[in-house]
């Protein structure tokens, strides 16, 4: 598994040099979680982005997208040549992902607080349609200072929305603005069935997420690290949004583990 993380972490620092843009720590704090939910716990088909049958992935802290690209792109979403193509002026692949031009992305999000009442609608829906298939969704763990974050947890428990799965991405980038407390209490009290993990343990993520409830929503509150991988960039605020220069790359590259 670290071969392959290793592989797309590469792509992502490639990607956010050449294009000199991209929030290159906050996909890494979630890549561990993104390759493990695509290669093992949701039910998709790359060749029918679109299946009626397949399980839905918001991801709802878009700034995090390159996270999501080099999933995608790696499990056949869309040529990983289209990587190296991101933020420029024609490239399907924005600064945020885009429902409408990115095959696999479910919601365009990038305002904090928006996919995950997306998410809760999806649920909801796929409830009412006796449709059996699930969604997943993460957040950031900044991104729970929003108040639609809540209004979102009180309609999926109120619903039962045993169908719904959250991910905290609980990196604490935001912790200098704002402390969250504990958010697994926080989810109990709002009626979800809670949990924590280890949000770089590939073995731990596969356990946890195959053994949520089904009665009540899930929230997972995994415990991760911003810029994961890269020793430089690794829970240093200052590379919250900035792109390696030409010359920072090679050693960026050299450094990942």
């Amino acid at each position: 598994m670290s071969n392959i993380v290793n592989k797309l972490r590469s792509s992502i620092l490639t990607s956010a040099t050449k294009a000199k843009e991209g929030h290159i720590a906050s996909a890494f704090s979630i890549l561990d979680i993104l390759w493990v939910l695509y290669d093992s716990i949701l039910k998709n088909d790359p060749s029918q982005p679109n299946w009626d049958q397949r399980d839905r992935f918001v991801l709802s802290k878009g700034h995090g997208s390159l996270g999501l690209y080099a999933v995608l792109s790696e499990k056949g979403y869309f040529d990983p040549s289209i990587m190296d193509t991101f933020a420029s002026k024609n490239s399907i692949l924005g600064g945020h992902p885009d429902s409408n031009k990115v095959p696999g992305v479910e919601a365009s999000t990038g305002s904090l607080g928006h996919g995950f009442p997306m998410a809760v609608g999806m649920a909801l829906g796929m409830k009412i349609k006796l449709n059996k298939k699930r969604v997943f969704v993460i957040i950031g763990d900044g991104e729970c200072n929003e108040g639609t974050i809540w209004e979102g947890a009180l309609l999926a428990s109120h619903h039962k929305l045993g169908n719904l799965c959250c991910i905290i991405d609980h990196n604490h980038s935001g912790d200098r603005a704002l402390d969250l407390g504990n958010l697994k209490a926080k989810f109990t009290a709002f009626g979800w069935n809670c949990s924590e993990m280890a949000g770089h343990d590939h073995a731990e993520i596969a356990n946890t997420l195959s053994s949520l409830e089904e009665n009540r929503p899930n929230l997972v509150v995994a415990h991760t690290i911003k810029g994961k991988g890269c020793p430089e960039m690794e829970s240093n605020p200052s590379w919250h949004h900035r792109a390696p220069t030409a010359n920072e790359l090679p050693s960026l590259l050299n450094s990942l583990a």
